[in-house]
């Protein structure tokens, strides 16, 4: 087996990865909505609970799928074409992480830290 055969079996690997990761994000989540829903809270509240988790499992499928085009275009296929490919690929996957995150929680992302810093600061010391 070649190293390029090899590391085509690793992307491969890596992208069932995401793939799997979207699958059992959806069924974690309805599974979240499901116990939200048996527990008799709202359907804003279910709403939120199945989107948030669902959102963040689409967040960490991205990353897998990102890696998996990493690994196929440096390891098995190093043309400028694909070079340029992968960077808008990345591009991409950048403004759809900011989104999401903003879309589960409400802030931008470098906002949390400023937040938990504010939130800390505040709490009386013991």
């Amino acid at each position: 087996m070649s190293f390029e055969e090899t590391m085509n079996g690793v992307a491969r690997a890596v992208e069932f990865l995401g793939i799997a990761t979207l699958v059992v994000g959806l069924l974690a989540a309805l599974f979240a909505g499901g116990s939200s829903l048996a527990q008799h809270r709202g359907i804003d509240d279910t709403y939120r609970i199945v989107r948030t988790a669902f959102g963040r499992s689409i967040l960490l499928a991205l990353e897998f799928l990102v890696a998996a085009d990493i690994i196929r275009t440096v390891a098995v296929q190093p043309s400028f074409k694909n070079v340029l490919v992968l960077g808008m690929i990345v591009l991409i996957r950048t403004f759809l992480s900011f989104a999401l995150e903003v879309e589960i929680d409400g802030r931008w992302p470098w906002r949390r830290a400023e937040m938990a810093s504010a939130a800390s600061s505040r709490e009386p010391s013991q």
